[in-house]
């Protein structure tokens, strides 16, 4: 069965994501910081019938990424790496005069430099992957707009965006997306906006787009969610 690395997999996008792709008979490798939170995914999602791995750590932890890889590598290699782990900069989102320089830091270390730490371990699997290696990076609009108090946010997304195209480039073998997947109720948003109760979409109304990506498989680049959901109909 195909392998799956999913970060950030306990709740959200993260979750949905992995419920799918288990409904779809992949084997998985998730992550995330809560080990409680962690475990009772993945026994939610092993119900589905496929091999589940909860690897509870940090990103920004170079052993806890080779755990990972090593995880994917027993249950028989790496086809899909799904970076979905973010981190915000400040809860609540801030003007950017007001952004702390370590949660910048943090952010940039989550969303960028941890994202790629992963795919340089992930590589040697997914280049040999017999479905196809693929690379999936979780973005957002605030990567391509300018909205208020999301400065720090947007720009290691838009970081992440421009490594994601480079690698594309450089490994012509694989896909590599960059996927923004809109607006979504998840505790990320509210945290990042927690006076904001307006109605938004769940996670799992968003993961069809990437499924949709999975089967049709289009060039390396930058997709939104919302436009694969409206061209999919």
């Amino acid at each position: 069965m195909p392998v799956a690395i999913i970060t950030g997999a306990s709740k959200g996008l993260g979750r949905a994501l992995a419920e799918a792709l288990a409904a779809r008979g992949w084997d998985l490798v998730l992550d995330a910081r809560s080990e409680g939170v962690l475990a009772e995914t993945a026994a939610a999602v092993s119900a589905y019938g496929t091999r589940v791995t909860a690897v509870a750590g940090d990103v920004t932890d170079a052993v806890h990424r080779s755990e990972l890889v090593a995880a994917a590598w027993r249950l028989g290699g790496a086809d899909l790496l799904v970076s979905n782990a973010s981190a915000l900069g400040a809860e609540p989102l801030v003007r950017l005069e007001k952004l702390p320089l370590e949660g910048l830091r943090r952010a940039l270390e989550v969303n960028v430099v941890a994202a790629l730490g992963l795919v340089q371990e992930a590589l040697p699997l997914l280049r040999v992957s017999g479905t196809g290696g693929t690379v999936i990076a979780v973005s957002s609009d605030a990567a391509a707009e300018a909205y208020e108090t999301w400065g720090g946010y947007g720009a290691s997304k838009a970081a992440l965006d421009q490594l994601v195209a480079v690698l594309g480039a450089e490994e012509p073998g694989l896909r590599v997306w960059a996927v923004d997947p809109g607006d979504m109720a998840t505790d990320l948003y509210a945290a990042a906006v927690p006076d904001d109760d307006d109605p938004r979409p769940a996670p799992a109304d968003v993961v069809p787009a990437f499924l949709r990506l999975l089967d049709e498989r289009p060039v390396s680049g930058r997709y939104a969610a919302p436009s694969l959901l409206v061209e999919g109909r």
